[in-house]
């Protein structure tokens, strides 16, 4: 049976899909045995005695990280050379048997630390290929051994907020193809870590389908179920040759959850997006790129772009072999964050006036500049136009608009246009835009006006907005 447009309004996120949502910007720390190979990925058969960064300092890694505004860190606690930053009772291939902390380190439970002592949510990457272990390709007696390290990290590190899945599929040693018991390893998940959304190759949170940050102009959260499953499946047939990449080829298109696209689904699903991207052209640190940092106006444009456009912004920061975020991205990082202070930090709507053509009796106009996140403005049942006007009490200039939907009440609006009322009291669009979803940036030139409308063109059912922002 074909999903109604009614239907596809009322696909609302998880507990915990929304708290990831609200954490907007977090960081990935690539760092592991190929920071001091200068590789991208290790071979596997690398010697723990390489792993030795004398001055890392886990607290410098999360200040640079607080100091661009981020609320996260999400850790490669293994990659595909199969080198843990933990010492897992597992394997010998890990910091135990490194000359760091003479042996007695333990890299995930600094990092963890570090995090909670400053506020920090903390996730973990665990790559599934590994180029080290012998069971590789050995289906279950892999799937065994993935499992138990993936309990080790669940258990031993406290509250995760994210484990994040590549879907990297290599040969094992023997030649044989690993498959990936999937279900399994979110079921353990699911036991153990129930708050932590499952990243990229999961059910919670899809990867946008790509690495260089670019962004859909309408990135839907309500999409066909398909989507779902195709991840899992691609993953497990991604080879040495296209890894991580593989994911290009059903990512890519830019229309994921429109009416056109959901008009033969017959299952529809919340599965939000993240954008992924590094500060340096490699995920890991390279001496040869400290002058190929990104700036802090190129940072500023992702950000604006990505969290501005309903998806969740991860950027990679990596750690040099001193085991210290370089200076070069640390400053880029802190002016980032000045950045986004000063553009949001004053609310022209906070004390505007505001009034609707059409409001359900329980949420009325007023209450989508109250800044509470419980409350929302919308349409009485089936009423999917209206128009809202902000007056902001005097002639104020302003370059920034910030819609947010209640998403908690599902994804409606599909296209939105932005006015104001210039001197001669006559209204000049200045902006529209397809989806609002959890956040929309609306981006312009300084306009001096006193009178917004924000008309709402299209949407599914009856439109809400939770919040509306002036700066």
């Amino acid at each position: 049976m074909v999903i109604s447009i009614e239907q596809a309004a009322h696909i609302y996120p998880s507990a915990r899909q929304l708290a990831w949502q609200k954490l907007e910007f977090y960081s990935f720390i690539h760092f592991s045995m190929n920071t001091f190979t200068d590789r991208e990925w290790g071979m596997g058969d690398e010697s723990p005695a390489l792993f030795n960064p004398e001055q890392l300092d886990a607290e410098q890694w999360v200040d640079a990280c607080q100091a661009a505004g981020m609320k996260g860190l999400i850790l490669t606690c293994k990659h595909h050379d199969g080198f843990c930053l933990w010492p897992s009772q597992y394997t010998d291939h890990s910091v135990e048997n490194s000359p760091w902390r003479n042996g007695q380190g333990d890299l995930v439970k600094e990092v963890s630390e570090a995090c909670r002592k400053a506020g920090l949510k903390f996730g973990i990457y665990l790559s599934p290929w590994d180029r080290h272990e012998p069971t590789y390709g050995d289906s279950e007696a892999y799937n065994d051994y993935f499992v138990h390290q993936l309990e080790e990290l669940l258990t031993g590190y406290g509250e995760l907020f994210s484990v994040w899945f590549d879907g990297a599929c290599g040969e094992g040693k023997q030649g044989k193809k690993q498959v990936y018991d999937w279900d399994r390893y979110y079921a353990v998940i699911r036991r153990l870590q129930p708050q932590a959304v499952i990243s990229i190759c999961g059910p919670d949170v899809r990867w946008c389908g790509n690495e260089a940050g670019h962004t859909r102009s309408s990135e839907w959260s309500v999409v066909p179920a398909s989507m779902q499953d195709n991840e899992k499946i691609q993953a497990n047939s991604q080879t040495e040759d296209n890894g991580e990449f593989a994911t290009l080829v059903r990512s890519d298109q830019d229309d994921l959850g429109s009416r056109h696209m959901i008009a033969e689904t017959e299952h529809l699903i919340w599965y939000p997006a993240e954008v992924n991207t590094s500060i340096r052209p490699g995920w890991f640190y390279h001496s040869a790129e400290d002058d190929q940092v990104k700036t802090s106006t190129e940072l500023m444009e992702l950000y604006e772009r990505i969290v501005g456009g309903n998806a969740c912004f991860l950027l990679n920061i990596p750690p040099d072999r001193r085991g210290l975020i370089h200076e070069q991205d640390v400053y880029e990082l802190q002016q980032l964050g000045e950045k986004i202070k000063n553009y949001y930090q004053y609310n022209l709507a906070e004390h505007a006036l505001i009034q609707a053509s059409d409001s359900d009796p329980e949420h009325p106009a007023p209450l989508a500049i109250d800044l509470a996140e419980e409350t929302y403005w919308c349409t009485p049942y089936g009423t999917e136009q209206a128009e809202i006007e902000l007056d902001l009490g005097t002639i104020q200039t302003f370059h920034r608009i910030v819609l947010m939907e209640h998403i908690e009440s599902g994804q409606r609006i599909e296209f939105f246009t932005i006015s104001y009322q210039d001197r001669h009291q006559k209204w000049i669009e200045c902006y529209h835009g397809s989806i609002v979803g959890y956040k929309h940036i609306c981006r312009f030139s300084d306009i001096s006006a006193q009178h917004i409308r924000i008309s709402i063109v299209e949407s599914r059912y009856c439109p809400t907005l939770q919040s509306i922002e002036v700066y």
